[in-house]
């Protein structure tokens, strides 16, 4: 059979690749066979379409062993070319090994050498490359510029950025030049790891080449900027980008929309928005679905629900604007802002104007409604995910999960696991992570335990906040050196540290290997030096947070950092070294927030140095910093305890002005003011509460009652349950019990007993909405009278001849104030029957 005809022969049998090896071995085995080689390239693209490996190495055999060999090289090499193309490096890379043994002085073209550094590159090879090159440089073929460029992208995308920039800079010595792409790639390197200013450098450089920068250069520079928050450096590059005679396109103006409303400017990227729809005279690109999108993120980050909503009203009247993703970031921006109901509605309204909602669309629901704790609404929105068709996937599941375990309903929780597994949902190591932190908060510590065997056993990847959640419960468990034990392992072992729970983790010992990723993070670093701070470890926090400075461990102390610290050395009186802290901060470009000037506060508090709290809070206006609730309870309640009256009114009314008027603030004020025995002040504060219609559940409302009885100011008293009553507050009918009593010794037993009427009628309504719960130090101040108790049933223990009680206790008889009790047995835990 000629040449011409095997080939036809073996296009005949594309489809039936073995009928076609069998007929090439027999053709090119026959002896009056003419040379086969032309059809090589046919044969070996039936064979690697059909991934019939073990016949592709025979084929390579054959051809080594070919005679002439001479002649069978351009075969041998178009084999490895077409196997790297295909995808099948590792069998292209030894191949070619064995080709340059076999012809250490024929070195292939550099377009070989270019493929198969294109193929290591993608398969991330670096072992391979390195070879490559070094056999290239030994075979003396002269790499090309692709070649370089080649190189460097895959330096740049494993990180090694030192690599490439030499690489870049020998290629002049290589006798090749680089052009425009190699400053892209170089450039885009240095952006992907967030060095965009040594990208900036390149700039300059590229003109001494000779080559201008072009716009994705530009582009890729402008984003990275935009991403690290330099809209300064991102701008100024728009301006020498136009210099250069380049217009900025769409992709510039997205960018730097994009970084302004992560920063949080969205009135500048407004204003560019807005210029980009009707200032075409300056020749801006028109906003595209992009545009919109970034608009639309941003007036949702910043809460502006209002400008969101107008703006999705044009998205849709322009009609090819509002897409599937469009919708989703509404859906979530609503979310984020509590606005249940109007995600639902546009939830309805999605499916009513034809956008199908997808599975994405619906876990945003979900997630928002068990945020808020509406479990029963996120129940009904698996139920329609089932009835349009989709399957609730491991995220619904999640989510689902982590509402009930939020809400320390382990149950529901389990049942939902099953459920999950039932319908061949398998769960992952975020599912996992949700229940083993889940567990341990619940302190339901062996379940833990097994859960993590099972985990291991099953193969879900254990990572670093799996092993996060573990510290974090030993920690809370006191058990705070393994703890410290487990973070210290992970350094050399991963999750294997695990291990040193106990015998039943000794498999996790084992897979070092595959756990070497899992390393300690600013997380773990955080749990441990809090534990030591609350567990006054003070010396050894301090350790552990100059350990996080060393170079191996690279963790960047972040705010939480600092801030734990900081409370740890306010519980040893070290105020010194606190401020020393708040000047590092500074020094490393980390502001101090609100939670560091509270416990700054807290610690002045604590230690008796309230007068230099005033001087902390000046501090905060000044650098802009609002002081929250906490701040001001704190400062409240510290110059109250010295009786310190007149600051504490000043910081109320500054409170006030700040946040608000809260009604933490009036309970408190007022119950400070009535401890202290400022009774008339605290009679006006409570007064103001009322016109406010606040929630009377922190307030010692009955003390100001029985205080005012007690100094003679029956109708004051009375006064206030007067307006108690008319304002329609359900509140504690033992209230009344001062003022009948007061008014039946002064003779008034008719307006006395229309009172207790008015009492008992409270009472048999069942409903006490503003029953008080005193903390510690009310308790403490606070005298036992005769009216002490919070319930309105101690009334039915005395016996005064009023009558009263005897009332009460007929009532009491017919069944009013009694409530089921539920059963309290502990449930079972079956999380892990499941597995």
């Amino acid at each position: 059979m000629g040449t011409t005809k095997l080939t036809q022969a073996l296009l005949k049998n594309t489809k039936n690749p073995k009928l076609a090896w069998q007929l090439f071995k027999r053709i090119q085995s026959s002896p009056t066979n003419p040379s086969f080689l032309p059809s090589v390239p046919i044969i070996a693209r039936i064979l690697i379409r059909s991934k019939m490996l073990p016949e592709i190495d025979h084929l390579h055999l054959f051809l080594l062993s070919s005679q002439p060999q001479q002649n069978s090289l351009p075969s041998l090499i178009s084999l490895v070319n077409l196997l790297a193309k295909s995808g099948f490096f590792d069998k292209a890379f030894s191949q070619f090994q064995s080709i340059r043994t076999k012809f250490p002085q024929n070195p292939p073209s550099f377009c070989l050498y270019n493929v198969l550094f294109e193929c290591c590159i993608k398969e991330i090879r670096s072992d391979c490359v390195l070879w490559l090159y070094k056999d290239m440089v030994i075979a003396g073929v002269s790499p090309q510029t692709y070649t370089f460029n080649l190189l460097i992208c895959g330096l740049c995308d494993l990180g090694h950025l030192e690599d490439a920039k030499e690489l870049f800079d020998k290629m002049s010595e290589k006798g090749c030049l680089p052009n425009e792409y190699s400053f892209g790639i170089l450039v885009r390197g240095y952006c992907r790891f967030g060095l965009a200013n040594k990208g900036l450098e390149l700039l300059d450089e590229m003109r001494k080449f000779g080559i201008l920068p072009n716009r994705v250069v530009y582009n890729t520079l402008i984003s990275s900027f935009c991403k690290e928050s330099k809209t300064d450096d991102a701008e100024n590059l728009v301006e020498r980008m136009r210099e250069d005679g380049l217009f900025p396109d769409i992709v510039t103006f997205n960018s730097r929309i994009s970084a302004l409303c992560r920063a949080g400017k969205i009135l500048e990227a407004s204003r560019i928005f807005r210029d980009m729809q009707i200032d075409e005279e300056l020749g801006l690109p028109r906003p595209n679905v992009i545009t919109y999108n970034l608009m639309l993120v941003g007036f949702c980050k910043q809460g502006m629900l209002e400008e969101a909503k107008t703006l999705v009203e044009s998205m849709e009247k322009k009609g090819d604007l509002m897409n599937l993703e469009s919708y989703n970031i509404w859906l979530l921006g609503l979310l984020r802002n509590a606005k249940l109901l109007e995600a639902q509605l546009v939830l309805k309204d999605m499916v009513n104007k034809g956008v199908k909602p997808n599975i994405y669309s619906y876990n945003i629901v979900m997630d928002g409604l068990c945020k808020n704790g509406m479990l029963s609404d996120a129940r009904m929105v698996m139920g329609f995910i089932i009835r349009s068709g989709l399957s609730p996937d491991t995220v619904s599941y999640s989510t689902l999960l982590h509402g009930y375990c939020r809400k320390g309903k382990l149950y529901e929780a389990n049942n939902v696991l099953h459920e999950m597994m039932r319908n061949g949902c398998v769960p992952n190591t975020y599912t996992c992570n949700i229940l083993l932190h889940s567990l341990w908060k619940e302190g339901k510590i062996s379940e833990a335990e097994e859960l993590l065997q099972k985990m291991n056993e099953k193969g879900y990847g254990v990572d670093t906040v799996t092993c996060n959640i573990v510290i974090d419960g030993l920690c809370k468990s006191g058990k705070l050196d393994k703890a410290m034990e487990i973070a210290n392992e992970m350094w050399t072992h991963g999750s294997a540290a695990l291990g040193n729970l106990g015998n039943s983790f000794i498999g996790l010992v084992g897979d070092v290997s595959g756990s070497k990723r899992c390393i300690p993070d600013l997380v773990t670093y955080s749990i441990i030096i809090s534990a030591l701070c609350k567990a006054g470890r003070i010396d050894e926090a301090k350790k552990k947070f100059k350990e996080m400075d060393m170079e191996k461990k690279g963790c960047n102390k972040s705010i939480q950092t600092y801030n734990s610290l900081i409370l740890g050395l306010g519980s040893k009186n070290q105020i010194f070294e606190i401020y020393g802290l708040v000047n590092e901060m500074r020094e490393r470009g980390i502001t101090p927030n609100v939670c560091t000037y509270n416990n700054i506060i807290r610690s002045l508090c604590k230690n008796g140095k309230i007068q230099d709290t005033t001087s902390i809070l000046d501090e905060m206006l000044q650098m802009g910093i609002n002081p929250n609730i906490s701040s001001f309870k704190m400062l409240i309640e510290a110059f109250c305890k010295a009786c310190d009256f007149g600051v504490a009114k000043e910081l109320f009314e500054i409170a006030l002005s700040i946040c608000g008027h809260k009604e933490a603030f009036y309970s408190l004020m007022f119950n400070e003011l009535l401890v202290g025995g400022q009774v008339s002040e605290a009679k006006v504060v409570f007064e103001a509460a009322l016109d406010r219609s606040f929630h009377l559940g922190g307030f010692l409302y009955k003390d100001l009652i029985e205080k005012l009885c007690k100094d003679g100011k029956l109708e004051e008293a009375s006064g206030i349950l007067h307006k108690l009553v008319i304002k329609g507050y359900k509140f504690d009918p033992a209230s009344f019990m001062p003022v009948v009593d007061d008014l039946g010794k002064r003779g008034k037993k008719h307006e006395a007993d229309e009172l207790a009427e008015k009492m008992l009628e409270m009472a048999s309504d069942g409903r006490v909405t503003n029953k008080i719960y005193r903390n510690a130090r009310e308790s403490i101040h606070r005298k036992e009278t005769k009216y002490g108790g919070d319930d309105w049933q101690t009334i039915v223990h005395r016996d005064d001849g009023s009558g009263i009680a005897l009332k009460a206790l007929k009532r009491v008889q017919k069944g009013w104030g009694q409530g089921s009790i539920s059963s309290l047995q502990p449930q079972k835990n079956e999380f892990l029957d499941y597995w």
